[in-house]
C-alpha cells in the first residue's frame, strides 16, 4: 500500500470539508451504535473521528470494521465533513469534522492493552481513560505503549523543542556542538563511574563519562573558546526518586570571559527554555551567596517563592533565665527563627506543642523547638513565663509580629543544626499551610560555595570539583583550617527550591592546579597517574575560562510541570536504577566474562567476603550479616553438623518411605491464653528502646515521599 497521499489526522480542518483523504494510525477508541460505528483514530498530529456508515461504506466494510479493536494500526480513505451542529466534540482538536470511511486496510492487530491508552473521550461530558492509575513498572516495561499516549509524545515534543532553542540560542552566540569521548579513564569526580571492561586490553577498563569535564576543558586549551554539548553522562548514585544513572545535561564552556558572561547568557537561554513552556522568568536573576542562603533559608538550594526568613536573635537572650538557651549559648551555640504570618489558627497550641515540637522538629534533627503565638498584643506559649519583658520586646520588634503571628525557634550549640533543622521546618510549613503560590517560578544564583568540605577522617574533599578557580591563591595547602575558609569562584542556578544546573570559573595555572590538588592529599604519582596528561595542557599556554552545566531531564520535567523527570525521557529506568523493558542490569554468559578476563581478575586476589565463605560459621556468619561471637561459634558449629546429619538422612530416606504428614489444631501459640493484654516490656517503654523516632506506642518510620 502506497502512504504517498497520507494526511496527518491533527491537520484536518472544517475547510477541509468535502476532501477524499488518506489517514493511517492506531484505533483509540470506538463506539458501535447498531451499524453505525464510530472509531477515533490517532497518529502522532493527533485525534480524529472517522465513521463507518453502511450507506457510504457498505454492509461488507461495516462488518470488517465491527471487528477493530484498540490500537490495530490501520489506514482508511474517505472523505471529510463538518459534524451535525450539536455533536461536537470539544475533547480533540478536530472536533467539529469527521470522515466518512470508504476504504479500510487493517495494517496489523494488536493483543489485549496492559493498560489503556485512549486519552480521549469520544463524545462531550464522558470520562476519558488513562493511564494515571497504573503502576510506573508496568508503563516502563511497555514503554512502547505508554509513549503511544498523546501526553506522552507532546512531553517528547517539548524536549525537542527546548534543545532546538539551545542549539539555536548557542550557535547564535557563536559557540560550537563538539561530542566528547563516552569511553575514557576513571577520574573523581563526586560519584561513582559506571566501568567499562575492555577486550583488547585485559583486565584494564574504561569509564563512562559523570561529565565531559576534563575534554571541554582541553578543548579550551584548543582554542575552540566557545564550546557546548548536550552530552550524555552517567553517575553510578545512590537511588533517589527523581535522579537517573543516565542522563542529559546541557555543558556549556568558554574562554577569556568571568562570572557576569555566564549570568548573562545562561539567564536569557534559561528564559527562552521556559517560555517554551509559557513560562515568564523575571531578570535579571536574584544573587545570594552560599553563607546567606544558609543563614536565611539553612538551604544552598532555596525555594523562594514564599517568605518565611530566618532571624537570628542569639544576642536577644545573651542575659536570660532561660536555662536551655543559657547551656546553648555558653557552649557557643546560636538561636535563629521564623515567623509565621497570620497563621496563629491554624496552628494551635496543640499542633505546635505536639506535633512540631515533639515530633516534626526532632525528625529533622532538632533537640528541641520554642514556639510563641501572637495574641492580644502578647507572645504567648507554655515557656513564655520563663522570659523577660526586655526579651519579649526585642522579639516583637526582630520578628515584626502581629496578632495571629507564630513565632517558631530553633537553639542549639550547632550552627549547621539549627540552619538544617528550621530550613526543613521553613518547607513543611509552607507546604502544610499552602504558602507556595502555584505556577510561579523564582530564579536564584548561588555563589561564593566553600571551595572545600571537611572529612571524617579530618582531611578535605572538593566542595564542587578540583578543578573549580579559589577566591583567592596565597593560601598555605597543608593548613586544614585555612583551607576550609577558602570559597570558590563556583555558581549554581537554582529555580523553587530545585537546583537545575551549576559550574564555576576554572583553574588556568598549573601552579594553583599542583596547589589544589596537594590539599586534596593527592601525591605526585597519583596527580601523575590520574590527571598527567590535563596537568600536561597546561604548559602550553590555557586560557582563563568557565562553564556551567545544566540538567537537562530536570529543568525540561520543571518547565512542563511533570512529576517526575522519567515523564520527559523515553525510555528511563526506574527508581531502583533498573529497566523493566530490557531487564537490564542483567547477568551476562560466564565466556563473555572469560573473554573479557574477568574471572580471574586480579589473579590470586581474594575478593570481599572469598576468605569468609572458606569456613563454614564465617560463611553463614558472612551471608547473613550476623556477627558470631568466640563463646557461640561451637554451638554454631555443633548446629550444622546436626544440620547436615539430617540433610543426608533425608535424602537417604527419599524415595524408600512415604512423607509423613501430621496435622495439629490451628491455635494462638504466641502467648498463653485468648484475653489480649499488652506486654510489660511495652509498657515500660523498653520495647521501643532502639527505635530511632516513636509515635504515641507505636515504632515510627521515615515517610518516602516523591
Amino acid at each position: 500500500m502506497s502512504f504517498t497521499d497520507r494526511v496527518f489526522c491533527g491537520e484536518l480542518t472544517p475547510d477541509d470539508a468535502g476532501r477524499h483523504v488518506l489517514l493511517a494510525g492506531w484505533v483509540d477508541a470506538f463506539r458501535d451504535h447498531g451499524g453505525l460505528l464510530f472509531v477515533h483514530l490517532r497518529d502522532r498530529s493527533g485525534i480524529i473521528q472517522i465513521v463507518f456508515s453502511p450507506e457510504v461504506a457498505g454492509t461488507d466494510l461495516c462488518r470488517k470494521a465491527a471487528s477493530l479493536r484498540s490500537e490495530y494500526c490501520i489506514a482508511v480513505r474517505g472523505v471529510v465533513k463538518k459534524r451535525i451542529a450539536g455533536t461536537e466534540n470539544p475533547h480533540i482538536e478536530t472536533g467539529s469534522i469527521e470522515v466518512m470511511v470508504t476504504d479500510l486496510n487493517v495494517l496489523s492487530e494488536s493483543d489485549a492493552l496492559p493498560f489503556p491508552i485512549s486519552e480521549k473521550a469520544m463524545v462531550a461530558g464522558a470520562s476519558s481513560a488513562g493511564a494515571d492509575s497504573v503502576s510506573e513498572d508496568l508503563r516502563l516495561q511497555y514503554r512502547y505503549l505508554d509513549l503511544r499516549r498523546p501526553s506522552m509524545q507532546e512531553n517528547l515534543r517539548a524536549r525537542h523543542r527546548i534543545f532546538r532553542c539551545v542549539r539555536e540560542f548557542l550557535d547564535s552566540r557563536g559557540f560550537v556542538e563538539i561530542e566528547t569521548p563516552a569511553l575514557t579513564a576513571s577520574t573523581p569526580e563526586g560519584a561513582r563511574d559506571y566501568l567499562v571492561p575492555s577486550r583488547l586490553h585485559p583486565q584494564t577498563f574504561y569509564a563512562l563519562p559523570q561529565s565531559p569535564q576534563l575534554f571541554k576543558q582541553l578543548l579550551m586549551v584548543a582554542g575552540i573558546e566557545r564550546y557546548f554539548q548536550l552530552a550524555r553522562c552517567f553517575r553510578d548514585e545512590d537511588l533517589r526518586p527523581n535522579r537517573q544513572p543516565e542522563f542529559t545535561q546541557l555543558d556549556i564552556e568558554a574562554s577569556f570571559i568571568d562570572e557576569e558572561f555566564i549570568y548573562e547568557l545562561v539567564e536569557e537561554l534559561t528564559a527562552r527554555m521556559f517560555a517554551i513552556g509559557g513560562i515568564t522568568l523575571q531578570r535579571p536573576f536574584p544573587r545570594l551567596t552560599w553563607n546567606e542562603a544558609i543563614d536565611t533559608t539553612g538551604s544552598d538550594r532555596p525555594d523562594l517563592r514564599f517568605d518565611l526568613r530566618f532571624v537570628d536573635v542569639t544576642d536577644v537572650f545573651t542575659q536570660t533565665n532561660y536555662s536551655i538557651f543559657k547551656q546553648i549559648l555558653q557552649r557557643g551555640g546560636c538561636i535563629k527563627g521564623l515567623n509565621v504570618k497570620g497563621q496563629s489558627e491554624r496552628l494551635s497550641k496543640n499542633v505546635l506543642q505536639n506535633e512540631y515540637a515533639k515530633e516534626i522538629a526532632p525528625s529533622f534533627g532538632a533537640k528541641g523547638m520554642t514556639w510563641m503565638r501572637a495574641e492580644h498584643g502578647r507572645l504567648e506559649s507554655n515557656i513564655v513565663q520563663f522570659f523577660s519583658a526586655r526579651e519579649l520586646d526585642e522579639l516583637r520588634k526582630r520578628f515584626d509580629v502581629a496578632d495571629g503571628d507564630v513565632l517558631i525557634m530553633i537553639a542549639d550549640p550547632s550552627y549547621a543544626v539549627v540552619t538544617s533543622a528550621l530550613g526543613q521546618l521553613r518547607l513543611h510549613l509552607a507546604n502544610r499551610l499552602g504558602l507556595i503560590p502555584a505556577d510561579t517560578f523564582c530564579p536564584v544564583w548561588i555563589t561564593e560555595f566553600p571551595l572545600f568540605e571537611p572529612t571524617e577522617d579530618g582531611g578535605i574533599t572538593s566542595s564542587h570539583h578540583p578543578f573549580t578557580a579559589p577566591d583567592r591563591t596565597d593560601f598555605d595547602p597543608k593548613n586544614i583550617e585555612e583551607l576550609l575558609k577558602l570559597r570558590s569562584r563556583a555558581y549554581d542556578l537554582v529555580i523553587n527550591g530545585e537546583e537545575l544546573g551549576g559550574g564555576s570559573i576554572r583553574i588556568n595555572s598549573r601552579e594553583l592546579q599542583r596547589k589544589i590538588f596537594t590539599a586534596l592529599g593527592l601525591s605526585e604519582e597519583e596527580i601523575k597517574d590520574r590527571f598527567g596528561f590535563f596537568l600536561r595542557a597546561f604548559d602550553f599556554g590555557p586560557p582563563p575560562h568557565g562553564g556551567l552545566a545544566l540538567g537537562m531531564d530536570r529543568t525540561v520535567s520543571m518547565i512542563l510541570q511533570t512529576p517526575s523527570i522519567r515523564e520527559v525521557i523515553a525510555f528511563p529506568k526506574n527508581r531502583s536504577a533498573a529497566c523493566p523493558l530490557t531487564g537490564a542490569p542483567s547477568a551476562v554468559k560466564r565466556e563473555q566474562l572469560a573473554e573479557l578476563g574477568l574471572l580471574n581478575l586480579g589473579g590470586q586476589a581474594v575478593l570481599p567476603g572469598t576468605a569468609q565463605k572458606e569456613d563454614r560459621v564465617d560463611r553463614i556468619s558472612w551471608l547473613s550479616r550476623i556477627g558470631i561471637a568466640p563463646e557461640e561459634r561451637q554451638l554454631m558449629e555443633a548446629t550444622l553438623n546436626r544440620a547436615e546429619e539430617l540433610a543426608s538422612l533425608a535424602e537417604e530416606k527419599a524415595g524408600e518411605e512415604d512423607p509423613v504428614y501430621g496435622v495439629a489444631p490451628v491455635a494462638n501459640r504466641t502467648r498463653p491464653g485468648t484475653e489480649a493484654r499488652r506486654s510489660p516490656l511495652s509498657e515500660s517503654g523498653q520495647l521501643l528502646r532502639g527505635a530511632p523516632a516513636v509515635k504515641g506506642n507505636y515504632y515510627k518510620t521515615a515517610t518516602i515521599l516523591e
